[in-house]
């Protein structure tokens, strides 16, 4: 099978954090050049229509994107171990966090980014800076939620580590671009947990 990923891009990472979490070997990847526009051409398209990374190869030919749909492919081929819930209930709660951390946290900072960074201009057109620090803001509030969730519990899905922690990790990583740090915020908690995260082989990969 062959993966698509880009450099620095969050989504394509989170797929990657996700195959080291799992033992997963022997995918072929293959870096799709975003600066270079190689997404937006004919041949990726074809592959991916909305020209999104990553994207997912598989034998027979088919094409799996989204990260949330790939990483629910991997998991069914390799159950262990398991980051996605053991059962209807766990699935269900650990979605419902990484759903909220992805839509929430990683969605504002991607549009904070591409709407006032200028290295990535040639990528979002037109930006719209008013728009960017709006999301900004809204980066902070649901930091402060998920900075309380990590005072009472060690993982942002509960009791153990889970995809949601990948969704979140590589958000947070990805609002270096935006100059956010947590702990500079007040978000103690989210920063610890940050930290924590970062010494596992998968988040420096």
């Amino acid at each position: 099978m062959k993966l698509y990923v880009a450099s620095r891009a969050p989504s394509p990472r989170r797929v990657l954090m996700f195959l080291v979490e799992k033992g997963i070997n022997g995918l072929d990847l293959v870096d799709v050049d975003l600066n270079a526009l190689e997404h937006k051409g004919d041949a990726y398209r074809a592959k991916s229509p909305l020209a999104r990374v990553p994207a997912l190869e598989l034998d027979d030919g088919r094409v799996l994107t989204e990260t949330r749909a790939i990483c629910t492919y991997l998991e069914g081929r390799h159950p262990e171990p398991n980051l996605m819930g053991v059962d209807a209930t766990e699935r269900a709660f650990i979605e419902m966090a990484d759903r909220r951390v992805e839509w929430y946290l990683l969605l504002p900072i991607a549009n904070c980014v591409r709407h006032t960074h200028p290295g990535l201009a040639p990528l979002e057109q037109p930006q719209f800076p008013e728009f960017g620090r709006s999301q900004g803001e809204k980066l902070r509030e649901t930091a402060a939620w998920l900075d309380g969730e990590l005072q009472r519990q060690p993982w942002v899905a509960g009791e153990r580590f889970t995809i949601a922690d990948i969704t979140a990790f590589c958000a947070l990583e990805f609002a270096k671009l935006m100059r956010f740090n947590a702990g500079q915020q007040g978000f103690a908690a989210l920063q610890a947990w940050r930290d924590k995260v970062a010494e596992r082989p998968s988040a420096k990969a």
